[in-house]
């Protein structure tokens, strides 16, 4: 028996994966950046968030091709003597991690609030719907900042974990609109198939005709937009950390590092920022690419 892998190897989306060459370099890509965040401690030749490593004198070193760098900080060093690639490492790994997690969290929420408007509909689909126009009508960014600014003043001692849940949440209020109402609309054209009508004759309970039947049915698009979302997740966790309000000094993500960088950008120390930058830049890239993939191999009027 063929397993999964292999099934979906040589199913459809499997073939358009291995035609196009712009999607299999953006997987290569994405897959080395998490091997490398997932496995930070292996990977990375340092820990540049362990203090007592740290010297002053290694600060502000330039890369190793670079006149005054050395062999053992290959992309050089910032103002507290942190090697640059480590940090790249270790602060991918936090960025990935807010971004995947607030998604996941949007996609859950966003998806069960669609499932019951589309299905339900009357006040219910009215008054969900409502609440939608209302988190559109607000920019994400603001709506992410005040969250993120209420929860840091509410818990100005919060740990780690706390301030990250509060991080991950502060992305995720407004990211739930666009799945709700994509599957809000895939929903209104499910219920009305034989597939849902014979159900209901049946007797099937409205719950379980919604999780079991609708729900599989409705997951294409969102595959799709929750790919695509996770670089906007990203890149928001970036701002709001260059911004002052995201990931905790202690534990700083790659947004952090561009923040710190940016004040030595035109004191001749660019590798601090750039770095950083390029790092993101590859992550989000990668990601959007294979977003763009996935949308043209799941619709075959695009292909």
């Amino acid at each position: 028996m063929q397993s999964t892998w292999q099934r979906w190897w040589h199913s459809d989306v499997g073939y358009s994966f291995r035609q196009s060459p712009t999607a299999m370099v953006a997987a290569a890509i994405a897959l080395v950046c998490l091997f490398c965040s997932v496995f930070a401690g292996w990977v990375s030749p340092t820990n540049p968030f362990d203090l007592t490593t740290l010297e002053l004198s290694d600060a502000r070193l330039p890369p190793s091709w670079l006149e005054g760098g050395t062999t053992k900080f290959l992309l050089g060093t910032d103002d507290q003597g942190r090697d640059i690639l480590s940090a790249l490492i270790y602060g991918s790994r936090i960025s990935l991690v807010v971004g995947l997690a607030s998604v996941l969290l949007s996609v859950a929420f966003g998806v069960a609030m669609g499932l019951l408007a589309g299905f339900r509909g009357g006040w219910v689909d009215a008054l969900l719907m409502r609440l939608c126009d209302v988190m559109l009508s607000f920019p994400a960014i603001l709506v992410a900042l005040l969250i993120a600014g209420v929860g840091r003043a509410l818990f100005p001692n919060a740990n780690e974990s706390l301030a990250f849940g509060v991080l991950i949440i502060s992305i995720s209020l407004t990211g739930w609109v666009q799945y709700a109402r994509t599957v809000r609309g895939t929903t209104l054209v499910e219920r009305n198939k034989e597939y849902v009508q014979a159900a209901r004759v049946t007797g099937v309970a409205p719950l379980r005709i919604m999780v079991k039947h609708v729900l599989p049915n409705v997951m294409g698009p969102v595959m799709v937009l929750a790919t695509i979302q996770v670089a906007t997740a990203i890149i928001t966790e970036a701002t709001l950390s260059f911004l002052g309000v995201g990931a905790p000094p202690t534990s700083p993500s790659l947004g952090t590092l561009i923040r710190v960088g940016n004040d030595y950008l035109f004191s001749g120390e660019w590798w601090i920022t750039i770095f950083p930058g390029l790092m993101l830049v590859l992550i989000a890239l990668s990601v959007n690419l294979l977003g763009d993939w996935l949308r043209d191999a799941l619709n075959p009027r695009l292909r």
